[in-house]
């Protein structure tokens, strides 16, 4: 795949019901290069919280995560440093990249269509894009205002004629469990809109994931981690994209904790400290 068009058209088409994407979220060119070698992996999705944690920035509420959800309160980056995060990850890789775009860095949908124009420009083939206010998962846009954002961004991506794989997320149960219905309604009008996946946060019971994937019309997409369903379990409920958003760089940075503890005791060396990598 050279062109972004054909990456996104690729990465749209992995999201299978049944037989999920599932993406390592990375954070920089070097994570993206690591975990794209693997053999099985297909397609990269960024994670913004950890992309700002790499760079020393504040993301949102004093660099909070809900590692529960897989969730920060965001959008700490300016437009500018998450656009060249996003271009340095695309061009250090081959595989579809998809870009963990928060709320569009902008306060409407005109402002969310031309920083997604450039987001494609900086090589990525796909985007989430999410209906919660700053700060506050409880508190959500509209349906019609973050349903256009969603068309925003499709059409910025018909204008350049890439087939941009937009998972649209939306943190209705996350921030009030119970209302169902909105959670369908609201998924279902981001599809209308253009959406290719929705990231449904707070799906919690098996009974939830099945009646989501029955009710949304598009491949559900789910954040995954030690306390949930197991991986071959959420593929059998029908879900089409994994992923674990910032807690891939917790694992990351657990390592590196362990091994500077190790080594400063003048412990054993970690078997991982002879690792061969390659950029």
């Amino acid at each position: 795949m050279t062109s972004t068009a054909d990456k996104a058209a690729a990465l749209a088409a992995l999201h299978v019901p049944g037989d999920p994407l599932i993406v390592v979220n990375v954070w920089d060119a070097m994570t993206a290069r690591i975990v794209a070698r693997t053999p099985s992996v297909k397609a990269l999705a960024t994670a913004s919280h950890s992309v700002a944690f790499s760079l020393g920035v504040d993301d949102g509420e004093g660099m909070t995560v809900d590692m529960a959800l897989g969730v920060d309160d965001g959008e700490g980056m300016t437009v500018d440093m998450a656009l060249g995060a996003a271009q340095r990850i695309a061009a250090s890789i081959d595989l579809p990249v998809s870009v963990d775009f928060e709320r569009g860095y902008a306060p409407d949908a005109s402002g969310v269509r031309d920083n997604v124009a450039r987001l494609i420009e900086a090589g990525a083939a796909g985007l989430n894009i999410e209906d919660s206010l700053a700060g506050a998962r409880s508190e959500r846009r509209p349906i019609a205002e973050a349903a256009a954002r969603v068309a925003a961004a499709r059409a910025a991506a018909d204008a350049a004629g890439v087939p941009l794989a937009i998972n649209a997320r939306t943190d209705t149960l996350a921030g009030s469990p119970d209302n169902w219905s909105e959670a369908i309604d609201r998924a279902n009008a981001y599809v209308d809109a253009g959406a290719t996946s929705i990231f449904m946060l707070g799906l919690v019971t098996e009974q939830q994931l099945t009646d989501a994937v029955a009710a949304v019309r598009a491949p559900i997409a789910v954040f995954a981690h030690p306390a949930y369903h197991s991986l071959e379990r959420l593929a059998e409920l029908g879900v089409g994209r994994i992923s674990f958003g910032p807690q891939v760089l917790g694992l990351t940075l657990q390592h590196l904790a362990t091994a500077a503890a190790k080594l400063t005791a003048r412990g054993d060396y970690p078997a991982e400290l002879s690792y061969r990598y390659e950029l």
